[in-house]
């Protein structure tokens, strides 16, 4: 299990994942190498999986999305997932309960490459049927 000295350690990386070790040490009131230390814990623990980018509303805006609903011979449905999941623009996979045990999202620059990306869901070993729908509109609360 992880300390509380490194849940604060988590909290500071969640919200600059990109803050340098002596920004995070200086939050913190300890040494560079006390915070090195308990990042390669985390990491070593799979606590920290990964360092990862996330892209901006101005920048996501200009993609085509879908969602792909699919279905699967029931026995391969993970690996179908995994398979998916190599997919670059296939950004996640949800299993659904219904007619269809599978939805990707797709995002793509075109609708060309969706329509490329479709092609190769479609030939993924297992898959039985696809559904797609485009995202015309995004409305959320404020």
């Amino acid at each position: 299990m992880i300390t509380e000295a490194e849940e604060k350690l988590l909290n500071l990386l969640k919200e600059n994942v990109r803050a340098s070790i002596s920004e995070l040490a200086a939050k913190l009131k300890v040494s560079r190498a006390t915070v090195q230390v308990r990042m390669a814990k985390l990491e070593r623990l799979g606590v920290i999986k990964a360092y990862t980018l996330e892209l901006g509303e101005s920048y996501i805006e200009n993609f085509i999305s879908a969602h792909v609903a699919i279905a699967t011979e029931q026995a391969k449905a993970i690996q179908v997932s995994s398979k998916l999941l190599k997919i670059s623009e296939v950004t996640k996979v949800h299993s659904i309960n219904g007619e269809y045990d599978l939805i990707a999202i797709v995002k793509t620059k075109t609708t060309e490459i969706l329509d490329n990306i479709l092609y190769e869901i479609a030939k993924v070993d297992g898959v039985v049927r696809t559904n797609s729908s485009i995202i015309l509109a995004t409305k959320q609360r404020r």
